[in-house]
């Protein structure tokens, strides 16, 4: 999703972009992503990313809406705020805390938040059964959702109308530079360009070390459950619980450090389930019918990672867990900036360097 994001916004630009894309049983975030397009939770540690976040949430009604029209597949995106549910008071007081502390700190911008209470979250939900053991929420208004599948098939067909030769099953085996010229060598060819964009996710990180690129990236299992299609009744996305356009409700996502391991559980369906109960008792009657599991892209902070390498001008390593949420800024910001040239100012905090300066 991110390489199809800037292969998009590189197009039409005067260069011809080449997009060497691997096969379905390469390990992909894209396809196992909840779909959220989302700001309320981003750069609590990194104000720079809360304001990126926000910006591309700013773009992506006229981007989704864009890629609608050019390629005539619908994204469902809809921006009509987002609520991340508090279950106990203590989780109520820890996130009026956290709110309070990052908007008298942060110069950046950031998305509107409010702490609200079970009564107001109860107004707000009209006719909704709340668990018990609701306390409360933090909405945005800011947040929103998509459908993540539509999303990377329109990226990919509107690239293609706008010239970007994909290349599918081409897997990426080595990298290498030599005469300002770079080498990729895949499982269908090898091909060369003047500049390379590793886009790869976990993928990459071998690629860029290749390249002199730090890589500083680790897979995260997120585990999602997906319910049979109920009756319209959530009328906002939540950070775990969100009902789609077709109107099945999709639950998630456990958090587990296990390496490349891509199972799904019955011990995390079963911790899924109960979050949800706890949540909306009466989805307690609704049959799961899809349980799956997908490897996040995680820097140690768990911000986006736009690192250009020093020894080979011209090569760059973009990943970040947030592919649907920064598409549009990827898209219609970085893409354009990457085509100039090395990354300017604007983009220093998200560098490796951030990494060695906290050593």
């Amino acid at each position: 999703m991110v390489g199809a994001s800037l292969a998009l916004g590189m197009s039409g630009r005067g260069v011809k972009v080449r997009l060497l894309d691997g096969g379905d049983d390469d390990v992909r975030a894209s396809r196992a992503n909840f779909g959220l397009v989302w700001v309320q939770s981003k750069g609590h540690e990194m104000p720079a990313y809360a304001e990126w976040t926000c910006t591309s949430a700013d773009l992506w009604a006229d981007f989704g809406g864009d890629l609608a029209a050019r390629t005539g597949i619908a994204l469902h995106h809809r921006r009509c705020g987002g609520l991340s549910f508090c279950i106990g008071e203590g989780a109520l007081a820890e996130k009026r805390a956290t709110f309070a502390r990052l908007h008298n700190q942060s110069r950046h911008r950031r998305a509107e938040v409010a702490v609200i209470d079970r009564k107001e979250l109860q107004r707000m939900l009209p006719g909704i059964r709340l668990g018990k053991d609701v306390a409360g929420a933090s909405f945005s208004p800011e947040d929103g959702d998509c459908d993540p599948l539509a999303l990377i098939h329109a990226l990919n067909a509107a690239s293609s109308q706008a010239g970007v030769l994909r290349h599918g099953g081409a897997k990426a085996t080595a990298a290498s530079s030599k005469g300002g010229t770079f080498r990729v060598e895949t499982t269908k060819g090898i091909y060369e360009a003047p500049r390379l964009i590793l886009a790869a996710g976990l993928g990459g990180k071998a690629l860029a070390e290749s390249l002199a690129i730090p890589a500083l990236i680790a897979p995260q299992r997120g585990q999602i459950l997906v319910t049979e299609r109920l009756a319209p009744f959530l009328p906002c996305a939540g950070d775990t619980i969100r009902q789609t356009a077709d109107g099945t409700v999709m639950i998630g996502a456990t958090h587990e450090d296990v390496g490349f391991d891509q199972s799904a559980t019955s011990s995390a369906g079963a911790s899924l389930a109960q979050l949800a109960v706890s949540v909306f008792p009466d989805l307690q009657s609704a049959s799961v019918v899809r349980q799956w599991a997908g490897l996040r892209i995680m820097t140690p902070d768990g911000c986006p990672l736009y690192a250009e390498s020093e020894a080979h001008p011209g090569a760059a390593l973009i990943t970040c867990h947030s592919g649907v949420t920064l598409a549009a800024a990827h898209a219609r910001i970085l893409a354009p900036a990457l085509l100039e040239g090395p990354l300017g100012p604007s983009f220093a905090e998200f560098s490796a360097a951030r990494f060695a300066a906290r050593a």
